[in-house]
């Protein structure tokens, strides 16, 4: 009998068959499903991510040039104007510019023998304290294996370094090169979808000479113009450029291409947003972005002198993300082809609703699924 089952359940087969349910809940209920699935189709999928289109990613390269000026008067350099060709450094990155706008600095330096920093390991009382070539990452030179004073109460490791060292100072607050806020800077991007051989830049057909010499960017007065103030930047991303300046930080700035190519050219615009990047807790361990970098001099003697600049600063990066979209048959037919797939599901939520939850459930079953035995009446036939 176990052999006879199995045989005719693998010879079962199952054609649909059609009932159709005079009910008002059963009917509310399917056409319901069916407004659901056709909103998603149309409102979602055709309507909010056009599903008809095929899409490519952005191509694009960026190009900068900063332009301010900044007038400080300190101690150690007197009475200086800075141009671009002294604050930015260095000159050309990839997708970013850094912005000088704090700096300590010592002047004077040589090659020569000097007493270290105080510290747990620079400290000493004699000779037998200091280890001739003795030198660490962290500290300014090699020891010289004597100890001299550092000061009238104070005796430090002689080493043989760039005299005379920098001093561990805080930076200065306010920032020497404050005037930093209103430099301006040109972002120049150039954009390309490959797949559609479509290019553009951010400096748009509209825009002349004339404008450009003029504009600086404006979200609600402006917003085409590729000039950007510093200032601007980091406000318009709920900073202060002032506090910001003393210790440096790192600024994105994000453009954006979402291009329709069904649309005219002129639709596809940049869409600038900026915001800030790195920690800004003044408690944190080392806040900010800073850096050394000395520039090099030979006295009347011919005796090579350096000036180091341990610089703070703004570093802002340029990122470019984007998506374009055009009208595609095989985008548009795969989707397509998803909604009738929906909608067929529509069917099968009805009836398991209907032969699940309705109180008419076992009626319904009853009419759904009739049982044909093919064997039965094949032995009522024969006589």
């Amino acid at each position: 009998m176990g052999c006879s089952s199995i045989i005719r359940c693998f010879f079962d087969y199952s054609t649909p068959k059609f009932l159709v349910i005079q009910s008002k809940k059963v009917g509310a209920i399917n056409r319901l499903c069916q407004a659901l699935v056709i909103a998603y189709i149309v409102g979602y999928v055709c309507i909010l991510k056009k599903g008809y289109q095929d899409t490519d990613s952005v191509i694009s390269s960026v190009t900068i040039k900063v332009k301010g000026l900044a007038l400080t008067n300190t101690t150690d350099l007197g009475l200086r104007v800075w141009d671009e060709a002294d604050y930015i450094v260095p000159p050309q990155e990839e997708n970013s510019f850094f912005v000088l706008t704090n700096l300590n600095i010592t002047p004077n330096q040589t090659q020569s023998q000097c007493a270290e920093n105080p510290g747990p390991e620079t400290s000493c009382v004699s000779d037998r304290d200091c280890k001739r070539g003795f030198h660490d990452s962290r500290r300014n030179g090699v020891q010289t294996g004597r100890c001299v004073n550092f000061s009238e109460s104070e005796k430090t490791c002689e080493v043989f370094a760039w005299c005379p060292l920098e001093k561990n100072n805080n930076p200065p607050k306010p920032p020497m090169l404050a005037d930093a806020e209103n430099f301006t800077v040109l972002i120049k991007n150039n954009i390309r979808y490959p797949k559609f051989n479509f290019n553009k830049r951010n400096i748009l057909p509209h825009v002349n000479s004339t404008y450009l010499s003029q504009c600086v960017f404006n979200r609600k007065t402006d917003p085409d113009c590729p000039i950007f103030r510093l200032g601007d930047i980091v406000s318009e991303a709920n900073e202060d450029f002032q506090n910001m300046a003393v210790q440096g930080g790192v600024m994105g700035v994000h453009i954006r291409w979402d291009c329709d190519l069904d649309l005219s050219e002129k639709s596809c615009v940049p869409q600038y947003a900026f915001r800030r990047l790195d920690n800004k807790d003044p408690d944190s361990v080392a806040p900010g972005y800073n850096f050394r970098f000395s520039k090099y001099f030979k006295n009347a003697d011919d005796q090579e002198t350096r000036t180091l600049i341990k610089g703070y600063g703004i570093r802002f990066d340029v990122m470019v993300f984007g998506t374009a979209g055009k009208f595609n048959i095989i985008p548009t037919l795969l989707n397509i082809g998803a909604g009738l797939a929906l909608l067929g599901l529509v069917n099968v939520v009805c009836d398991w609703i209907t032969l699940t939850c309705m109180q008419k459930r076992h009626f319904y079953r009853e009419q759904k699924y009739t049982y044909v035995n093919d064997y039965e009446m094949l032995s009522s036939d024969v006589p």
